[in-house]
């Protein structure tokens, strides 16, 4: 795997990929990303802990133009639309992410989605890996 965008974000245990989420002490609430304050009753005993790897579409869109750089390293003329959504993490939270579909014949809320590497370019000139969600065909929501 290649280094993360923001090891702050994400851990490869067991050779998986894990979103690191914040549950606090004093309200059991869930975040992401893991922040010094709990957002809900602003507690400051913040556990980390691994978030769940699949979930369901919550919403969606598709990025039809190129977002701002940095951190957007490819030039516009590169630029390819890219799907971005809410993932209902169970029990859990809901993250946004980029979807590895774009295809809106291919997206519909609550569909199952499972957590993916993501290699993106980097400023200088290498890459790096970030999360996204993918389809995760053939499993029953």
């Amino acid at each position: 795997m290649d280094n993360p965008v923001d090891p702050t974000l994400m851990d490869l245990a067991d050779g998986r990929l894990r979103l690191r989420g914040g549950r606090c002490a004093a309200c059991d609430e869930i975040h992401f990303p893991v922040g010094t304050a709990c957002p809900r009753c602003g507690g400051d005993d913040i556990r980390v802990e691994p978030l769940a790897d699949e979930g369901v579409l919550w919403s969606w869109t598709v990025q039809r133009f190129p977002p701002p750089s940095p951190p957007y390293v490819p030039s516009a003329a590169e630029f390819t639309p890219f799907g971005l959504g809410y993932v209902e993490l169970p029990g859990q939270v809901i993250v946004e992410s980029l979807l590895t579909e774009c295809d809106p014949a291919r997206l519909h809320i609550g569909m199952p989605m499972r957590l993916v590497e993501f290699s993106v370019p980097t400023e200088s000139g290498e890459t790096a890996v970030t999360f996204a969600f993918t389809p995760w065909e053939g499993h029953a929501s």
